[in-house]
């Protein structure tokens, strides 16, 4: 699932625009063996087009949705490894039903996944697809809203029965009503056909039945020239205990391109070449913004030389990030799963006091949970990252989708004057620095770091450059070794809140140190001794060097991406990155100058933050939530910052933005 293609931090396009017979729908698909490197000659397609034509197109927006037990993600998941290894460049949205498991044939049950590659530099997972994969009647209901005309319809007509179309509403057959009169509709009957190429494997109706996203694969990979040598891999890698039912699979996905190659229906196969700009040399490989987090998570414990401790408790969509790090016991990874989340981050903050770089991570729900220990790990000015992948609220909320909602909690979650730095990536690649930035911070400062991801860039994935060794950051840290101090009468004693002239950070004293011994808790401590006080001024002191603390955190100043010099400015913060990148780059190329930020550091900002919000007469910011963002700007710097806000669980579209924009521009 690797490829030659550009690197994330240089996308700069406008034009965005097998289960078999056991259910494999959260199935591991990362082909990490396959990685490319960058130079060498790309994958080829192992089956071709021979006697239909084919058209040259520089970008495809493909959306599979069915039923949630229909293997939609492993289908597209599929696809998109197979496009990485071909070379193109690829942005993801899987898109997953808040139950566990919704009824059957349902609306809330329809799951999704879509994928846009291209032969250029793309930033999102495009706005409406070319294609939509509809495997049953709630499938082509749930999505046709977002189908332009003109788009193609591949649908399962064995599912278009009269109780699954009553079940979603449909008092006719929209097959034969005219309603899709408007679209390029190809009727398969995927499931019959899924069962006559399985017949001679001895397998029942049902267990045959689950073979046909594989179908729906093979035809997809046949109209758009994919690579199959890698899905075929990966399918007999999977079952390998199971032969009969990887086998299975395989003749499946063969069935469906083969069908693809004869079939009337589809005179027209599509080519979309590997992606032709300039990138850094390297080795690539597509990643999930929650596996680019954990390999960060990684990649700090070894550049800190600290164990790795993570104690977690499972939220959706923070999950994986557990899972994937208790793979990793050869890194020196410790994976606790607690009982709840108090207990996860509790045992997280025991690491942090003994020595080891310490995360918990979690979702909005969990923060309000962990709150009381944030800010007890404030007091102890000891290193911690919070992990916190966002999603829809409140309470409960939407589980599955995604939300910017958890910035002010971030912030300000915590009783008394308790300030947390924040720090949140822009995509699914940049987790990975965004990780090794969050524990920068958190072991030079001595202090619990926020890292504030969200479930559009946890779940959607896109090109990464895997980076060399001696690119990474030396984050290894000094423990206290001895006494700091010298009293009035000579004696040399361990002040545990001595702090460091620069960073403000309190010393690090591993436990069992001898001589190093001092008090820990919630209670107020004396500034240098440690000890319990209550005296009013030093308080004050207190509350006042930790907020200088983190006002003095080093970060790198914002820069401005303004060609035009332009009146308008847009300003965002993690996941709406691409969305809005992607709008501005439309605008400018229709004559609309307009100008772009994004932030990284929450808290604190950038230094330069100030200045350039003064330049602009207008600052437009754009939010997955109703103006959190614009609320701290507006506190902090009194600039009218104009919010553009959406809370509907899913990412912004680029047109949807750039409309938006251009009429900020021209107010």
């Amino acid at each position: 699932m690797t490829s030659q293609v550009s690197s994330p931090a240089e996308k700069a396009d406008g034009s965005d625009g097998a289960e078999g017979a056991e259910s494999a729908e959260s199935a591991e698909s990362a082909d990490a063996a396959h990685d490319t490197v960058v130079g060498e000659q790309r994958s080829t397609p192992g089956r071709r087009a021979s006697d239909k034509e084919v058209r040259r197109l520089d970008r495809v927006i493909i959306r599979f949705a069915g039923d949630s037990g229909d293997g939609m993600q492993l289908t597209g998941d599929r696809f998109t490894s197979e496009t990485a290894a071909f070379g193109n460049d690829l942005s993801t949205l899987p898109n997953f039903p808040a139950e566990i498991r919704a009824p059957a044939g349902t609306l809330p049950g329809v799951s999704s996944f879509q994928l846009h590659f291209a032969d250029h530099d793309i930033l999102t997972p495009g706005d409406a697809p070319n294609v939509l994969v509809a495997m049953n009647p709630a499938a082509l209901k749930a999505n046709i809203g977002d189908v332009p005309r003109g788009a193609d319809i591949i649908v399962n007509t064995d599912e278009f029965t009269k109780r699954p179309m009553a079940k979603v509403g449909y008092e006719t057959s929209p097959l034969e009503d005219g309603s899709l009169e408007a679209y390029n509709v190809h009727p398969v009957p995927l499931t019959t056909m899924t069962i006559e190429a399985l017949k001679d494997f001895g397998l029942s109706r049902k267990e045959a039945e689950r073979s046909k996203n594989m179908f729906a694969l093979g035809l997809l990979s046949w109209m758009y020239h994919r690579p199959t040598e890698g899905t075929e891999r990966f399918l007999r890698a999977k079952f390998a205990k199971k032969p009969q039912i990887a086998e299975a699979n395989v003749a499946a996905f063969r069935a469906g391109w083969n069908f693809g190659e004869t079939t009337e229906d589809f005179a027209v196969s599509y080519e979309v070449n590997p992606a032709t700009r300039a990138f850094p040399p390297g080795t690539y490989r597509n990643i999930s913004g929650n596996l680019a987090l954990s390999y960060g998570l990684i990649a700090a414990g070894q550049q800190a030389d600290l164990p790795l401790y993570l104690g977690s408790y499972p939220i959706t969509p923070a999950s994986d990030i557990l899972h994937e790090l208790s793979r990793h016991k050869n890194f020196g990874v410790r994976t606790f799963q607690a009982e709840d989340e108090i207990a996860a981050i509790g045992a997280a903050l025991g690491a942090a006091f003994g020595g080891q770089l310490a995360v918990t991570t979690t979702s909005g729900p969990g923060v309000a949970l962990k709150s009381e220990t944030i800010g007890l790990a404030v007091s102890l000015e000891l290193p911690l990252l919070v992990v916190a992948i966002q999603r829809g609220g409140p309470s409960t909320g939407l589980p599955t989708k995604t939300e910017q909602a958890d910035l002010l909690q971030a912030m300000y979650g915590r009783n008394g004057e308790a300030p947390v730095p924040i720090v949140a990536p822009r995509t699914p690649a940049d987790c990975f620095d965004a990780a090794m930035d969050a524990a920068r911070i958190a072991l030079t400062y001595r202090t619990p770091v926020f890292l504030l991801s969200d479930g559009y860039l946890a779940n959607g994935s896109e090109p990464w450059r895997i980076p060399e060794i001696d690119e990474l950051p030396d984050l290894r840290v000094q423990f206290a070794t001895g006494p700091n101090h010298e009293l009035a009468d000579g004696t040399e004693v361990f002040w545990p809140y001595k702090r460091d002239p620069q960073t403000l950070a309190r010393p690090w004293a591993v436990p069992g140190t001898p001589g190093l011994e001092h008090r820990i808790g919630g209670i107020e401590k004396q500034d240098g001794t440690g000890n319990i006080s209550y005296d009013p001024a030093n308080h004050d002191f207190m509350v006042r060097t930790r907020q200088a603390k983190i006002d003095g955190i080093e970060v790198p100043d914002l820069e401005v991406d303004d060609p035009d010099h332009a009146r308008t400015l847009v300003l965002g913060w993690g996941s709406t990155y691409g969305p809005i990148t992607a709008a501005v780059r439309r605008l400018r190329a229709a004559g609309t100058p307009i100008a772009q930020a994004h932030l990284r550091h929450l808290n604190p900002f950038p230094r330069n933050l100030g200045e350039i919000l003064a330049r602009y007469e207008k600052v437009v910011v754009p939010e997955m939530n109703l103006g959190q963002l614009a609320t701290l700007l507006r506190a902090k710097y009194l600039v009218d910052a104009h919010s553009y806000n959406q809370v509907n669980g899913m990412p912004f579209k680029a047109e949807q933005l750039a409309t938006a924009l251009k009429e900020a521009t021209h107010d």
